[in-house]
């Protein structure tokens, strides 16, 4: 069972016709959403089951610079700035603070590869701390073991997954927007060579433009249109503590397992030394693309050949306007966490922090990430389909990233000039002939 997520009522009446129609009630969709009716733009957006129901509301709740592609870096420092104005923005409790994010070394190698990103990241208006091993106790008293030092950002921050993105949507349903949940999108119709209406399961929407934001069901519903997107899906975990006596202060990542304080008075905590890929037609088709990434992260990634690999096959298809959808038959996507998991958290925050022995653990979870081969998302138009665009495969930095990635989005249906550079974040990167190549800093 999922996190708890903050409920919002759809609209009362089914929409015929908008300006854009957007695809996925998650943050990247919500995003988008809120920045178009900001701009007086007839909205609607369509989202299977609830309002971050998947990803969005399984995240770790980090709004982080530290240790991003440097791509990304101008994105992320846009986001930031919505992000310190998100709460008063939307009239609601987003949950954002900004308390700083602190990576701790696991050993000399990684060290060195925090210092040439704090170098790297000058550029871009961005400063980081580098902390010796003395600096990191300092910081964490209570952290046992041996430290190698660490890189602290004081102006990152975290928000509330699970309050954030209901909490914008709402902002942009009293400026407009149309929103309706449990409305799955069955396909995207095209007249005149470009884009002419949405088919849902309730019916047809016109419209001159679409933002497809589904996430992990983005790839199968562009594969409907005949548009490859290299995109697979990664299972992630989390755990969520009862309130405990204890604050980190910044969030804090010891490589083995990361924390965070949340409203509630609990902890967020998770690792992303514990991965798992599924066996799957799409992994087969986009591994040569995928090796790369993978081979670097092949210690923290487990592959796994499971039932995932026959419903996929089988039934995972691109939808048909008269017929019922595999997005109709999964509403939400709520992977079960393998059994393992939480022994390993716990066993590895006792090492840690022996003070939080035995982690009073709530509840946990596992989402499906949306990756890339180069682990930055895709932010374009389809040059192919005039009207269509895509926000997808944030490969797990897509909640920090978000309100930049929806202006980003936004200015780019608006044809308007970009808030920073959308070139690196364009779909034709992976037909072009570009090198395709995912940066590791952390």
């Amino acid at each position: 069972m999922g996190p708890s997520v903050d409920v919002v009522p759809s609209s009362p009446t089914f929409p015929t016709s908008a300006e854009v129609v957007v695809i996925g009630g998650g943050i990247i969709g919500v995003a988008t959403a809120l920045s178009l009716v900001q701009q007086g733009i007839r909205t609607v957006l369509l989202e299977k089951g609830t309002v971050a129901a998947e990803q969005s509301s399984r995240n770790w709740g980090w709004c982080r610079r530290t240790g991003r592609d440097l791509r990304e870096l101008p994105l992320i420092n846009l986001s930031m700035q919505l992000w310190e104005g998100m709460n008063e923005r939307v009239q609601r409790e987003t949950g954002f603070r900004r308390c700083g994010i602190l990576y701790a070394a696991r050993n000399t190698e990684q060290h060195q590869r925090h210092q040439s990103w704090v170098r790297e990241a000058q550029q871009y208006g961005i400063h980081s701390d580098l902390l010796s091993p003395e600096q990191v106790r300092q910081q964490l008293p209570q952290l046992q073991g041996e430290a190698f030092g660490g890189m602290l950002t004081p102006l990152d921050g975290r928000a509330e997954p699970q309050k954030a993105v209901p909490a914008m949507v709402q902002a942009a349903m009293e400026l407009g927007l149309n929103l309706q949940q449990h409305c799955a999108v069955r396909t995207i119709e095209r007249a005149a060579g470009k884009v002419s209406e949405v088919v849902t399961e309730h019916g047809a929407i016109r419209c001159q433009q679409v933002v497809v934001a589904g996430g992990a069901w983005s790839r199968i519903l562009l594969q409907g249109l005949g548009i490859t997107l290299p995109q697979l899906k990664v299972l992630s975990s989390v755990v969520r503590t009862h309130p405990v006596d204890f604050d980190p202060g910044p969030c804090v990542s010891f490589g083995s397992v990361a924390m965070r304080k949340r409203l509630d008075g609990g902890l967020t905590v998770a690792s992303s030394a514990i991965s798992t890929a599924d066996i799957t037609l799409d992994a087969l088709k986009f591994s040569a693309q995928f090796m790369p990434a993978f081979w670097h992260e092949r210690k923290a990634i487990r592959l796994r050949v499971g039932a995932r690999l026959f419903e996929e096959a089988l039934h995972w298809k691109p939808g048909q306007a008269d017929k019922r959808s595999i997005y109709e038959a999964i509403r939400v996507l709520d992977p079960q966490v393998e059994s393992d998991i939480i022994p390993q958290i716990r066993e590895r925050v006792s090492k840690l922090l022996p003070a939080l022995t035995p982690l009073p653990v709530a509840q946990s979870w596992g989402g499906l990430i949306d990756s890339m081969p180069d682990a930055i998302p895709v932010i374009s138009a389809v040059e192919s389909l005039p009207g269509l665009f895509v926000g997808t495969g944030f490969s797990g930095h897509g909640f920090g990233i978000g309100p930049g990635a929806g202006q980003l989005m936004a200015d780019l249906v608006l044809n308007r000039t970009p808030s920073v550079d959308a070139h690196p974040f364009r779909l034709s990167r992976f037909s072009d002939g570009e090198k395709i190549k995912a940066q590791f800093w952390l």
